[in-house]
């Protein structure tokens, strides 16, 4: 599920609360405070007579301003024949528009996934000047060559003038 609103204390309290109450189990999340708003994304796991209710539920939560949306998990398991590797995508440099556009173009013509992304513009120490950052953990199929990938975006790390460094993330 997604729910976004205005960020208040105890929004992670009252969609926890909805779950634990409706016997579901927290898998995992992703949740921040972006310009003021609360943005989550998450996962549970609910027992297959308590979903209705539990969806009922988690929709009320509209009337106190967050909109939530539940896509149930009909997928199943993937099964891949060769796991991804992984790797970590950082870029630093002076913030201009179209550096996220350009970095995910590159990624999605070898068809990276970009599993995880965050960026932030920070005001540089010594100039004051704006600083893009990012930090991106990428799944990279078994067939794309990384060298081939990280050539390509050092090409257009030159022309956006950032510096960028793609490193293999190991696994456990």
């Amino acid at each position: 599920m997604t729910i976004v609103g205005p960020d208040r204390p105890g929004l992670v309290d009252s969609v926890a609360s909805l779950v634990a109450e409706h016997h579901g189990n927290w898998l995992e999340s992703r949740m921040s405070r972006l310009g003021g708003q609360f943005a989550g994304i998450l996962r549970v796991e609910v027992p297959s007579e308590s979903e209705a209710s539990l969806i009922s539920a988690l929709k009320n939560l509209d009337a106190r301003g967050l909109a939530v949306v539940i896509t149930p998990d009909t997928s199943g398991p993937m099964v891949q024949a060769q796991p991804p590797r992984f790797n970590l995508l950082e870029v630093v440099g002076q913030d201009r528009p179209g550096i996220v556009s350009q970095i995910a173009r590159v990624l999605a013509s070898y068809d990276v996934n970009v599993e995880e992304l965050e960026t932030e513009c920070a005001s540089a120490a010594m100039s004051g000047e704006t600083l893009f950052k990012a930090r991106a953990k990428l799944s990279v199929p078994p067939h794309v060559d990384v060298a081939e990938v990280r050539r390509k975006l050092e090409k257009i790390a030159e022309d956006l003038i950032v510096e960028i460094s793609l490193a293999e993330l190991k696994t456990s």
